[in-house]
């Protein structure tokens, strides 16, 4: 059984890893692929449609899986169109605040949406170890983390950086937005031990590194995720594709369904 897909975006760096992977993946059906309005030029693939306007596509390939992984006010108007014409959404797209969350919860109660700041199989199992960690290390050790991504990222902390600084803060019983620490300049004082700094660099080319530090009595632990191409996040929102097919609406679907 194979899976119909729909690339947004399609001509970006992610979309056009997502399209040449659908393309080579006999599983998927690349039925269409989308572009901003006046930018669909160029876009030639047997058996797909192609478009600049989303609204006009979809009823060309009911049922079709889109993939998303464009800009936070682009992907919760694609899930409103999504769900206007029952077409199932996974969306990669990170720097979501929590208004934009809650709006992608709407959509989902109308047809099936997957969204997750980070496709990657191995960010999401570091998501379920990393509380384990925490607890076993206790409270003596301080946990800061430091992300790294290519200069063109328009979104800071990463997505990726949130997601797993939130789930160190819930390991601890902390409210994150009550313990973040983006940023630190001058003359700060002493580090309070209810505390995550989340420290953010930018340059070249790089797809994403994470690091995790636990600074505890007489030594450290670094646990370090680098992903080395956006291969990486294409095959995790290729693999939630086919799996989403098969949901039905009511919740906003992450990785760890799949799981």
């Amino acid at each position: 059984m194979t899976t119909d897909v729909v690339i947004l975006g399609a001509k970006g760096r992610m979309g056009n890893t997502l399209v040449n992977m659908a393309l080579a993946d006999e599983a998927l059906n690349l039925v269409g692929a989308c572009e901003r309005e006046g930018n669909a030029g160029g876009m030639d693939y047997e058996g797909c449609v192609t478009s600049d306007c989303l609204e006009e596509l979809l009823p060309q390939v009911p049922g079709a899986v889109i993939v998303d992984f464009t800009s936070p006010v682009s992907s919760v108007a694609m899930a409103k169109i999504a769900a206007r014409f029952g077409n199932p959404a996974v969306i990669g797209t990170t720097g979501l605040d929590k208004a934009q969350q809650a709006e992608l919860a709407e959509s989902a109660k109308s047809v099936p949406l997957f969204w997750a700041p980070n496709m990657s199989v191995g960010v999401n199992v570091l998501l379920k170890v990393l509380p384990e960690l925490v607890k076993a290390l206790g409270p003596d050790y301080d946990m800061e983390m430091v992300e790294t991504h290519h200069k063109m990222k328009k979104d800071s902390p990463s997505g990726t950086a949130l997601k797993l600084a939130q789930c160190l803060a819930e390991a601890r019983g902390w409210e994150y937005d009550e313990v973040k620490k983006h940023c630190r300049d001058g003359i700060i004082g002493e580090r309070p031990k209810k505390e995550i700094g989340v420290q953010t660099l930018r340059g070249g080319d790089v797809v994403g590194d994470h690091t995790m530090f636990f600074f505890g009595p007489g030594e450290r632990i670094e646990v370090t995720h680098r992903a080395h191409s956006r291969e990486t996040f294409a095959s995790g929102a290729l693999r939630a594709a086919k799996w989403l097919a098969g949901q039905k609406p009511g919740r906003l679907y992450t990785m760890a369904d799949i799981f």
